[in-house]
């Protein structure tokens, strides 16, 4: 028997008591479904292919991948590297993204015959794990620029050879941080010197050398690797795999960002907008060397891929909402729309990519509908007899005030006199239609009702 000082004491009820291991199975079950989730992801490992240029548009292929490994809280991310090089400042960009990852990144060149040559070995220096196929190849890493004229003068030279000291600092310092053959890293800069995959592991210029994905993951099992935020050890035994491959829109954007196609974009925007401005009106070359010039800003980098897209999408509502006040016959709705659509696609993430489409597809049909609906409001007002103005005399009614001499007279015309000639016979009284007219002189012709007499 219980005893209180306080009173009886009392005890859980048997609903209580069911709802409370009812709480605590579902906490408990909860814990073990994010235990579960967090071991999956850990077991994953997030694999990219990166097969062209080092520009805007892979960089943030690669960038969204990155972030995609984190927040996915994957054990490793791969980058399977085949290119000939790209720009240096989206090279610059990538490699600080590599460098601060939360996950590991594996810069691994495949597949034989592939190579990371200029920017790609400035990535593979900046990979906390560099590896490489058998039969690929690095280097060649010193930076030149388009048209570049080094040695031709003083100028020029000092140029070349600071872009050179610090490209050598760049990769000296990559080389450093991961505990790789700076030196050779500076003679590929200065030199342009390359190696083979197997060189390359022999002078500590890469980690290992793997014939595939599988022999990597199984070669990096309990390897030790330094990150932003400490060393952490490998556990790719078993690991599955997630491939992520590049999808249109990097392809798009890749495209884009050609030096080739830059470069044209560069050139059409600027004489479109240089033939606008000295023939106001045209609206054609302004539209399109508008849009060129932000693909072009955004191609050599000027203009981030945000803010590229942003102008794009704020320019393609102006020229929409321009479409209704200015007579540019769709021009500026045509290309107000592709404005439109192209910044969205800039501004478009993968992750959000559901959401965006039905969206981007909804505002460029609705503007699409507006521009077709004016268009044929303008077609029908341009088919439609004129109701002022001289075109409105033309097949207008008029009276003869007497019979016509030699095949002239005078007509009553809208309540005015006017000048006539005519072929036909005509007499006072006859209604007559306006055919043409020649300054003050209307040409005119029987209507074939005649006015009923009048007494003088």
């Amino acid at each position: 028997m219980f005893h209180s000082t306080g009173g009886t004491r009392r005890f859980p009820t048997r609903r209580q008591r069911r709802a409370g291991w009812l709480a605590c199975l579902v906490v408990g079950g909860l814990l073990a479904l994010a235990a579960l989730v967090q071991a999956s992801s850990a077991s994953r490992a997030l694999v990219l292919t990166l097969d062209d240029s080092i520009n805007p548009a892979t960089r943030d292929y690669v960038e969204r991948g990155i972030r995609q490994a984190e927040s996915m809280g994957a054990a490793l991310l791969v980058v399977e590297l085949d290119t000939p090089g790209g720009q240096v400042e989206s090279m610059r960009r990538l490699a600080q993204s590599i460098l601060v990852s939360e996950v590991p990144v594996a810069i691994y060149v495949t597949p034989s015959g592939a190579r990371a040559a200029s920017a790609g070995t400035y990535l593979l220096y900046a990979s906390p794990i560099a590896a490489m196929a058998p039969g690929t190849h690095l280097g060649s890493a010193t930076p030149v620029t388009l048209g570049d004229t080094a040695g031709e003068n003083a100028n020029d030279e000092a140029m070349h050879r600071k872009m050179v000291e610090d490209a050598v600092a760049t990769i000296r310092g990559y080389a450093q941080r991961h505990g790789r053959n700076a030196d050779w890293a500076e003679q590929a800069v200065r030199e342009a010197a390359n190696l083979g995959a197997r060189e390359a592991l022999d002078r500590n210029v890469i980690d290992l050398v793997a014939t595939d994905l599988d022999d990597l993951l199984a070669q990096l099992d309990g390897r030790r690797v330094t990150l932003e935020d400490g060393t952490r050890t490998l556990s790719t035994e078993g690991i599955e795999v997630v491939r992520e491959l590049p999808d249109w829109r990097t392809s798009l954007l890749s495209f884009i960002a050609n030096p080739t196609i830059a470069y044209g974009l560069l050139l059409i925007g600027f004489y479109g907008l240089v033939f606008e401005l000295a023939s106001p009106g045209t609206i054609v070359p302004g539209v399109v060397g508008a849009i060129s010039l932000l693909l072009g800003l955004f191609a050599f980098q000027v203009l981030s891929i945000d803010l590229a897209g942003l102008g794009l999408v704020l320019l393609g509502l102006v020229m929409i909402v321009g479409e209704a006040f200015l007579p540019s016959f769709g021009a500026l709705g045509v290309g107000g729309i592709a404005a439109f659509v192209i910044g969205s696609i800039l501004l478009m993430e993968e992750a959000n990519s559901a959401v965006a489409w039905p969206l981007i597809g909804g505002t460029a049909l609705v503007a699409a509908g507006f521009l077709l609906w004016g268009v044929i409001r303008l077609m029908g007002v341009r088919r439609r007899i004129p109701l002022t103005g001289r075109e409105e005399l033309i097949g207008a009614e008029a009276v003869a005030l007497g019979d016509f001499a030699a095949g002239r007279g005078k007509v009553l015309l809208h309540g005015e006199r006017w000048r006539a000639r005519g072929e036909a016979r005509i007499h006072k009284g006859d209604k007559l239609r306006v055919t043409a007219l020649d300054g003050l002189t209307v040409s005119v012709e029987p209507t074939g009702v005649a006015r009923p007499p009048t007494s003088n």
